[in-house]
C-alpha cells in the first residue's frame, strides 16, 4: 500500500499525521524520563530503607548472635542490591533508549521539513500550470466575445442600406482581426490546456506520490523504531531480573537460616548466669530463738567481730564519718570517699577478671580474651618470622639493605609478644581459679570485708573458720594467697586497733558486756552497729529468694533488710535481717539504699 496512490489527495492530512507522530516521540521522551526518575526514586527509597534498619555499632555485636536479626540483615543487603538494579534500569534506559529516540525525534524533524518543502514545490508547480490555463481560457472567452461582436455588426453593415461601401468594407475587415485573433486566443489556450493536463498527470503519478513515498517511509521508520525501544525496554528489564531473582532468593534463603532452636540456645548462652537454683526455705522455730543463733541459722559462717567491745549503733555514724572515720574498722564506713577508695583499689582488677558476670558468663568472657591473645600472639610470632627472614636475606646480601637495622625491631616485638604471653597467662589464671572455686555464692574476690579480717583473726586465735562457701583452713596450715585473693591484715594491724574477740552465740553475758562498753568505743569506733558490721544501707527484697547454697539468706518479696557489705562485682550482697540472720543475697533481686548517698 502506498500513500501517493491510496491517498493522493491527502497531502495536508499526511503532513499533520506525520507531526503527530513527531509529538509522539517527544511524548516517549517524556514517558522515559518519568519512567527513570521513578525507578532512581524507588532505588533512592529503598536504600534509605535499608540505611535506616542498619543495625547501630553497638547493636552489631548483640543482635548478630541471633538468627532472626542476622538473617534480616541479610535482607536488607539483598534490598539493597535489588534497589541497586533499578539504577541500573534507569541508567541503561536514559544512556540507550532515551539517546534513539532524541536522534530519531531530529531526525524526523529533518526529514518531515524536507518532504513538506519538496510537497510544497510540487503544489507550486502545479498552481502555476492551472493558473496560466485559467488565464489562456480567459483571453480565448474574451477573444471569442469580441469576434461575435464584430461579425454581428458586419452584418448589421451589411445589411443597412445606407452606409456607403467603404464603412461595410471597414466594418468587415474589422470581424476578420477579430476572428483571427480569436482563433489564436483558441490555439493558446487548447496547447496551455494541454500542457496543464500534462502537468497535473506527472503532479498526481509521479511528483506528489514521491514526495508522499518520502513521508511513509520517515513515518514507519518512526513506527520501526519505537517498536525496537519498546522492545529494548523490556530487554533492559529482563537482563536483571535474574540479579533480582537472586536477591529474592537471598532472602528466602536468610528465612530458611532463621531457627527458634539455635535462637533460644543463644539466649541461653548470652544470659546462663551459672548460679545454682536456690535451695528449699529451711524451717524456723521461732520458740527456740533464745538459744539458737539467729544470725547463723542457714549454716552461715559467721566470721565476724560479734563480740567486739564497744559497738555503736548507727545514730553516729554520719557524725564519725564526717570526721574520717576511726582506726583500723573505718575503710567500711559508708563515707562516699572511703567507699571510692576501696572500689578503686579493688574495681580495676574486678573488671579486669570479669568477675561483675556471672560465672557461666565470666567463663566465656575469660576464654574470648584468651583466644583473642592467642591470635595477637599469632599475629606477631608471623610478623617475627617475617622479619628475621629479612634479616637473613639482608646478611647474605647486603646490598639489598642493612640487617642491623631490624634488630631494634625484632627485639620490641620479642618484648611485645612476651608481654602478651604474660597477659594471656594472666587470664589463663583467672580462669583455672574461677574453675577451681567450688559454690559461687561464698565467694566473695579482691574483699577486705570483716569476713577476710576474721580469716586472719581466727588463724591468731583458736578458731578454723573461712570465707563463705570455701573449706576451712587448718589452724596451722598456712594458707595460700594468689592474685585473686588479697592477704588480709598482718596480726600487728589488729594489734594496733585493740584486742578483737570471735563471737560464737549471743548470750545475756555478751550483751551486758556490750552495753557496759558502748561509751568506751562509742568515739573510737562510730561506724559499726551493735552486731559489729558496718550497716552501710537498707535495702527491701524485689523478689523471693530461697537460699540454697551455704553462706546465703532467704527473702521474701518486700521485706526490709539491713547493708552490710557493697557488691563486689560477683553478684551477691551481704546483708542482715531484722532477726539477725546474715548472709548474702543476688545483687539483682533487691534495691538497695546506701547512707553515702544521702550526705551527697
Amino acid at each position: 500500500m502506498s500513500w501517493g496512490t491510496e491517498l493522493w489527495d491527502q497531502y495536508d492530512t499526511i503532513a499533520t499525521h506525520t507531526l503527530k507522530g513527531i509529538d509522539f516521540c517527544e511524548r516517549f521522551t517524556h514517558f522515559l524520563k518519568d519512567r527513570c526518575s521513578i525507578e532512581l526514586k524507588y532505588a533512592s527509597e529503598l536504600k534509605k530503607l535499608v540505611k535506616s534498619y542498619q543495625p547501630k555499632k553497638k547493636e552489631e555485636e548483640e543482635y548478630q548472635q541471633y538468627s532472626w536479626a542476622a538473617r534480616f540483615w541479610d535482607v536488607l543487603k539483598e534490598l539493597h542490591d535489588l534497589a541497586g538494579q533499578h539504577e541500573v534500569i534507569a541508567e541503561n534506559t536514559q544512556g540507550q533508549v532515551m539517546k534513539d529516540v532524541q536522534s530519531l525525534i531530529s531526525e524526523m524533524k529533518q526529514q518531515r521539513r524536507k518532504d513538506l518543502q519538496d510537497g510544497a514545490k510540487v503544489q507550486d508547480q502545479l498552481r502555476e500550470s492551472l493558473a496560466k490555463l485559467d488565464k489562456s481560457r480567459k483571453n480565448y472567452e474574451k477573444a471569442f466575445k469580441m469576434a461575435e461582436k464584430a461579425t454581428d455588426d458586419y452584418r448589421k453593415a451589411d445589411a443597412d442600406i445606407n452606409l456607403s461601401r467603404a464603412e461595410v468594407e471597414k466594418t468587415r475587415n474589422q470581424m476578420m482581426i477579430k476572428n483571427n485573433q480569436c482563433d489564436e486566443s483558441k490555439n493558446e489556450y487548447a496547447a496551455q490546456l494541454q500542457q496543464t493536463n500534462q502537468h497535473q498527470r506527472d503532479h498526481y503519478t509521479q511528483q506528489m506520490p514521491s514526495v508522499f513515498q518520502q513521508m511513509q517511509s520517515m513515518e514507519e521508520n518512526r513506527i520501526n523504531k519505537i517498536k525496537s525501544m519498546v522492545k529494548q525496554i523490556a530487554d533492559i528489564e529482563r537482563s536483571v531480573i535474574p540479579i533480582i531473582n537472586t536477591c529474592i532468593d537471598g532472602m528466602v534463603k536468610a528465612s530458611d537460616g532463621i531457627s527458634a532452636e539455635e535462637d533460644s540456645k543463644a539466649v541461653i548462652d548470652k544470659y546462663k548466669s551459672g548460679f545454682p537454683i536456690p535451695a528449699d526455705i529451711p524451717f524456723e522455730d521461732l520458740s527456740n530463738s533464745s538459744v539458737i543463733d539467729t544470725s547463723n541459722a542457714n549454716g552461715t559462717p559467721k566470721n565476724s567481730l560479734d563480740n567486739r567491745k564497744g559497738t555503736v549503733s548507727d545514730k553516729k555514724k554520719n557524725r564519725k564519718d564526717k570526721k574520717g572515720g576511726g582506726g583500723l574498722f573505718g575503710i567500711f564506713t559508708s563515707s562516699k570517699a572511703t567507699i571510692n577508695k576501696i572500689i578503686g583499689l579493688l574495681g580495676e582488677e574486678s573488671k579486669e577478671d570479669f568477675s561483675d558476670l556471672p560465672p557461666n558468663q565470666q567463663r566465656k568472657a575469660l576464654n574470648r580474651k584468651i583466644d583473642e591473645f592467642k591470635k595477637e600472639i599469632a599475629r606477631e610470632t608471623a610478623e617475627r618470622e617475617g622479619m628475621l627472614k629479612m634479616k637473613d636475606v639482608y646478611v647474605n646480601n647486603p646490598a639489598l639493605g642493612d640487617p642491623n637495622a631490624l634488630e631494634k625491631k625484632i627485639e620490641e616485638n620479642a618484648q611485645k609478644i612476651d608481654s602478651l604471653q604474660a597477659e594471656m597467662r594472666k587470664y589463663q589464671g583467672y580462669l583455672a581459679n574461677m574453675d577451681a572455686k567450688p559454690s559461687p555464692v561464698g565467694q566473695r574476690r579482691n574483699s577486705l570485708s570483716d569476713d577476710s579480717i576474721s580469716q586472719s583473726s581466727t588463724n591468731m586465735e583458736m578458731s578454723q573458720t573461712s570465707l563463705p562457701g570455701q573449706p576451712p583452713v587448718a589452724a596451722n596450715e598456712p594458707e595460700v594467697y594468689t592474685d585473686e585473693w588479697p592477704e588480709p591484715p598482718s596480726d600487728e594491724e589488729f594489734e594496733e586497733e585493740g584486742t578483737v574477740e570471735i563471737r560464737k552465740k549471743p548470750d545475756k553475758k555478751a550483751i551486758d558486756d556490750e552495753e557496759d562498753h558502748v561509751g568506751e568505743f562509742e568515739h573510737a569506733e562510730g561506724d559499726f552497729d551493735e552486731e559489729g558490721f558496718p550497716v552501710i544501707g537498707t535495702c527491701r527484697a524485689l523478689y523471693i529468694y530461697e537460699a540454697g547454697n551455704e553462706g546465703s539468706v532467704a527473702m521474701t518479696e518486700g521485706e526490709e533488710m539491713f547493708v552490710l557489705e557493697q557488691d563486689q562485682g560477683d553478684g551477691w550482697t551481704r546483708v542482715r535481717k531484722h532477726d539477725n540472720s546474715e548472709g548474702f543475697v543476688p545483687t539483682s533481686y533487691i534495691q538497695c539504699h546506701f547512707y553515702d548517698q544521702d550526705e551527697v
